[in-house]
């Protein structure tokens, strides 16, 4: 008896590296001219955001490549890390005061780790 051809094949296109390199090139132009305050872009501010860019691309790319590894609290709470890190670098650049930032930071880490796990919990089975 002939079988049926239509096996799923799971298709690995380039978004998991497409999505950490526009999310670090977002990232890092943001941060580029957040520093800059008002003032005429140097090289300095350009290599503030290419740095900064990269570092956030690498990270999104790791964890990408490590979530699945991870149960589901710890994948919720490393984007929530992430998350939080990032957003409390970026208001940093703004020359406002360490426990500012870290707060506005903490605060975007627990809803990014509440969302996160509302959504791996939802959509897991």
């Amino acid at each position: 008896m002939a079988t049926s051809s239509a096996v799923p094949v799971r298709h690995h296109g380039s978004l998991g590296l497409a999505l950490p390199v526009t999310l670090g090139v977002v990232y890092g132009v943001w941060a580029a001219f957040i520093a800059r305050r008002s003032e005429p872009l140097t090289a300095g501010d350009i290599l503030l955001g290419v740095v900064a860019g990269a570092v956030v691309a690498a990270l999104c790319f790791v964890l990408g490549r490590t979530q699945k590894a991870l149960p589901r609290e710890l994948r919720a709470a490393a984007y929530g890390v992430l998350t939080g890190v990032s957003v409390g670098f970026l208001h940093s650049l703004t020359g406002e005061s360490v426990l500012r930032c870290v707060g506005m930071g903490l605060g975007f880490a627990a809803a990014a780790t509440a969302a996160s796990y509302y959504v791996l919990y939802t959509h897991e089975s």
